[in-house]
């Protein structure tokens, strides 16, 4: 019996990061959809079933759930590619690592790679300057593991190759295609940034 609130207040935090989590998946669709602004808390609410003021919530305003969704996605950008290049067993394993990282991650969230594109300067200066520090961090990791591939190629070179790669598989949101499967897809952007980086 002694341990009822603890479950009860377990289970309310549970809850309480469920509809974050939920108001932030609304977001990327709603964003994506209409962009930042034209979108509204009330909105946002409608979309998880709460109401607008419900939001407050979760989060101060509209500016930081843009906030924690853009920060969010370049943290795990940045921590998966980590987790990949540690667990490859050499360079040829880390780029194929970190590609198939990617691909995944540009054919999971085409809305959230939509929103980044079109609405990174709404963010506050504050939440701009880390969304864009994690994504320098997350390119570097990618030059990096080049850099090692090719010793003595110039790190500008290597730096521009990284960024095509990325608007390679960051082309998701047109390039996707409901007549393809998305194995076919993956597998058709694997192949195609391995030829431009391999």
């Amino acid at each position: 019996m002694a341990d009822a609130p603890a479950e009860q207040a377990t289970e309310r935090s549970r809850a309480k990061a469920d509809r974050r989590d939920a108001l932030l998946a609304a977001a990327a669709r709603l964003f994506a959809a209409r962009g930042f602004n034209g979108v509204s808390i009330e909105d946002l609410g409608s979309a998880v079933g709460i109401s607008g003021p419900a939001v407050y919530r979760h989060f101060s305003g509209k500016q930081s759930v843009l906030a924690a969704l853009l920060v969010g996605v370049s943290e795990d950008l940045l921590a998966g590619g980590l987790a990949v290049v540690d667990a490859a067993a050499n360079d040829p394993a880390a780029l194929r690592a970190l590609i198939r990282f990617h691909t995944d991650f540009a054919l999971s969230n085409p809305e959230v790679i939509r929103v980044q594109d079109r609405d990174l300067e709404s963010l506050a200066d504050e939440d701009s300057h880390a969304v864009r520090t994690l994504q320098r961090r997350y390119v570097e990791l990618w030059v990096g593991v080049l850099a090692r591939l090719s010793p003595g190629e110039d790190t500008a070179v290597l730096r521009m190759r990284a960024h095509a790669t990325f608007g390679l598989l960051n082309s998701t949101p047109h390039s996707s295609s409901r007549s393809l499967p998305r194995s076919t897809m993956h597998d058709e952007l694997e192949k195609m940034a391995w030829a431009l980086l391999g």
